[in-house]
């Protein structure tokens, strides 16, 4: 894969919110989808597996989804992080996000075996909820589209 994200938002995740299926660094069985900034833009890469197929030479919807999902997640963090005057790598923990709504549109058959490139715009809608539209492409070509609505991660997640 030609771009890489070098040091993504999760790697900056606590522990205890590492374990996410789609973007958690902890979870072996996981996608471990990766979110950094490209200029304004924010990029998350992932090269899917063998066996992520819909058909023989297509990949799975529900992977593309959870790219969506993940990325818009890593996206807020990493705007919010920024709005607290902090960057991916700085020491200090970055806010956790999850997804209060998701939207996919499929926009055409998604090539398997070729790396797939998610890009997203960020848009604030109030200091604790933010929207992230994002593109997925393969090989250049746009596949996919997407919204997500994502809040700061409520208090009852939290361990007491």
């Amino acid at each position: 894969m030609a771009e890489k994200v070098i040091h993504a938002i999760q790697d900056d995740y606590h522990e205890d919110f590492s374990w996410c299926y789609g973007c958690g660094r902890l979870n072996k069985e996981g996608h471990h989808f990766r979110t950094g900034w490209e200029g304004e833009k924010t990029i998350t890469t992932y090269q899917p597996k063998e066996e992520e197929l819909a058909v023989p030479g297509f990949v799975y919807g529900g992977v593309i989804a959870s790219l969506i999902d993940c990325h818009g997640t890593g996206s807020a963090s990493l705007a919010l992080h920024r709005k607290n005057n902090h960057e991916p790598g700085d020491g200090a923990e970055p806010p956790r996000f999850v997804t209060a709504s998701l939207q996919v549109d499929f926009i055409k058959p998604t090539p398997h075996g070729v790396p797939l490139k998610a890009k997203g715009k960020i848009s604030e809608i109030h200091p604790k909820k933010w929207k992230v539209d994002t593109e997925v492409f393969a090989e250049g070509k746009l596949v996919a589209k997407g919204e997500v609505v994502a809040v700061v991660m409520p208090d009852s997640f939290l361990k007491g």
